[in-house]
């Protein structure tokens, strides 16, 4: 019998509780990479990692308490009468609302409040709320609902949103502090509570979005949906239909659903507003600012893409003198091949244990234990022995090497660079850790014909990028080294290695690892020197390139799940990236690619461990020195 994801548990206990709290038997609850969303009975929840970090516990367990107090304190058809009309003014709306049926839950149960402050804290600095510095920056439903939250519950806005909440608090409070006094009476009733977030709007200068008529209509009908006519019943059974069609797109728990639809609470209801001004309230899926979405306000151009090319070594170079080139590799490097050998065992070593499974015995199910049986036969009325493999914390990885391949790495740098990718790549295969190795350059010197079709059409100015690119793929991820081995010799051909726009070079490099499935993906940088293209330099201005490649380590850095790490040959790369080491000669590459990743492993593992872990260990240690002395 095969052990149980220690996951499964987990998931099947928040699944009970989500039912419990919406009082939903039939609810189904699934987990998914895909956003948070609830639809009718079906509710996603974000897929929790196998290893099962505390803070990630909590942020499942609010997702689905948020979920759960949704459909338990919420009525759709009289939220839907009282909305306004308006995209702003709805959006307001539906955060004061969530807030609302989220602090009837924090005040019923410790438990539930810990766990929704979780959930709300991760979803609100994943929109970036966190990194707020003026009004602009920060979205003012979001803001509104900390506002009524601490009104309701007295609990103050999360730490990291603090800067957010205090751009907008004098406004909101000095436009609507009466009526936000008012909604604390108001918190079991969701028509009442309503009107006075209403009253809120009109405040706050929205009463143009407020939908005068739907409000009359509640309140002369007092809450109740207004019998419908032929027409209305048409309506609401293509509404039906509708309801019941998206329905079907949850039923995929691995969230196949559309981006669309999968970020709706109600699609009913927010279909008809922009995506960028739908309502941000509680039940919103934490979508966090993609790297680059913001690089047409860079600045950075480029004149033309279309001499650019991504090509395998393979097609650089025919069989025979690829393997001559590799052949020349080997002979050239023999007496450091031993030195980066031994340091990529360490490596090694340290990943095999990081991977190293134990067993639980004597269990009543599992695997059968036969190297116990012989209990059996001695007694035949003793019960049979099982036992169960624990799964290891280790994260399933993979580790692209980026290579500058320019002019200035000639010589004695590219043949090491070459040396110590191939040692590494098939170090952390046996780790089954994959590995991707990837080159950049361009296709000439001085801008190629990117820089003859400018001249062709007079030159016009301020160009941009001018050179025709060259992204040379030596590995792929999922190409086992054998196969890959002989492509590295390519480095050594004449005439391969020109100049290097590096900005490009890292969004390519980036964008190919966020394709990956892999839970945790490394991407290491190898260059000598700044981005310089002779072409592209002439005709713009000076820091031209270093300031794109400077705007792309921060995007990676500040928003990518990408580690990012750098190795520079010479040449000072700290000043670009949070995590870098220079090197000043090129035999020390290899220690040096080898330390970077021993210390991400090990970091991880520290990640991995609980909080308290090293303070048990040092109270261990300070208890059996104490028996010792005894």
């Amino acid at each position: 019998m095969k052990a149980e994801n220690p996951v499964e548990p987990f998931k099947r206990a928040v699944g009970c509780a989500v039912r419990s709290l919406a009082g939903e038997p039939e609810l189904e609850v699934t987990f998914s990479t895909e956003p948070p969303a609830l639809k009718g009975l079906k509710a996603r929840l974000p897929l929790p990692s196998r290893n099962l970090p505390p803070g990630e516990v909590a942020i499942v367990r609010g997702a689905g308490d948020a979920h759960a107090l949704r459909l338990a304190y919420h009525e759709d058809k009289l939220h839907s009468q009282l909305r306004p009309s308006g995209p702003e003014a709805a959006a307001l709306f539906e955060a004061a609302e969530q807030a609302r049926v989220e602090a009837i839950g924090a005040l019923a149960m410790q438990g539930v409040k810990e766990n929704l402050s979780a959930n709300l804290e991760a979803r609100l600095v994943a929109r970036g709320l966190g990194k707020a510095h003026d009004r602009s920056e920060a979205s003012l439903a979001d803001v509104l609902g900390l506002l009524v939250r601490e009104k309701l519950t007295g609990e103050a806005p999360p730490h990291a949103v603090e800067t957010a909440v205090a751009l907008w608090r004098s406004h909101i409070e000095e436009k609507a502090g009466t009526d936000l006094a008012r909604l604390e009476g108001a918190l079991r009733d969701q028509k009442s509570f309503a009107k006075v977030t209403r009253a809120i709007l009109r405040d706050l200068d929205m009463g143009d979005d407020l939908a005068e008529d739907a409000e009359e209509d509640g309140g002369e009908n007092d809450g109740e949906p207004e019998p419908q006519d032929d027409e209305g019943g048409e309506g609401s059974d293509s509404e039906t239909a509708e309801q019941a069609a998206m329905d079907a797109e949850l039923t995929d728990a691995e969230g196949e659903a559309d981006d669309d639809s999968a970020i709706e609470i109600d699609a009913d209801k927010t279909s008809e507003m922009p995506e960028a001004e739908n309502p941000e309230d509680g039940m919103r899926p934490m979508r966090p600012e993609l790297p680059f979405s913001n690089q047409d306000q860079w600045g950075y151009r480029v004149y033309t893409a279309q001499f650019d090319e991504t090509v395998s070594a393979e097609d650089l170079c025919d069989p025979d003198e690829l393997t001559r080139l590799r052949n020349f590799l080997d002979q050239q490097l023999q007496a450091v091949q031993g030195l980066v050998s031994r340091l990529a065992n360490k490596l090694q070593r340290l990943l095999l244990a990081r991977q190293t499974r134990s067993w639980d015995y004597d269990l009543e199910e599992g695997i059968l234990d036969t190297a116990r049986l012989c209990r059996v036969i001695i007694d035949p009325m003793h019960p049979l022995s099982f036992k169960m493999e624990r799964d290891t914390d280790f994260r399933d990885t993979v580790v692209t090497l980026l290579l500058d391949n320019s002019g200035s790495m000639r010589g004695r740098p590219i043949m090491v660079a070459a040396m110590c990718a191939d040692i590494l790549a098939r170090t952390l295969e046996r780790c089954a850790v994959k590995v991707e190795i990837l080159g950049f350059t361009t296709r000439a010197w001085k801008g190629g014909q990117s820089r003859e079709k400018w001249i062709a059409e007079n030159k016009p100015p301020q160009p941009g990028r001018l050179n025709d690119l060259r992204h040379i793929v030596y590995k792929s991820a999922d190409m086992p080294w054998r196969r890959a081995r002989r492509n590295l010799g390519l480095m050594m051909r004449e005439g391969l290695l020109k100049e290097n726009i590096d900005g490009e070079a890292l969004m390519w490099a980036h964008n190919r690892l966020i394709a990956r499935s892999e839970q945790r993906r490394i991407l290491m940088v190898i260059s000598d020197g700044a981005p310089v293209d002779d072409s592209t330099l002439s005709v713009n201005a000076g820091n031209y390139l270093e300031r794109h490649l400077r705007q792309v380590i921060d995007e990676i850095e500040g928003k990518s799940p990408v580690e990012l790490t750098a190795i520079g040959i010479g040449h000072d790369v700290t000043r670009y990236y949070r995590r870098a080491v220079t090197i000043v000669d090129a035999e020390q590459l290899g220690g040096a690619m080898t330390d970077q990743l021993i210390s991400l492993f090990e970091e991880d593992a520290r990640d991995a461990a609980p909080p308290n872990a090293s303070a048990k260990r040092r109270a261990a240690r300070l208890a059996r020195r104490v028996r010792r002395a005894a």
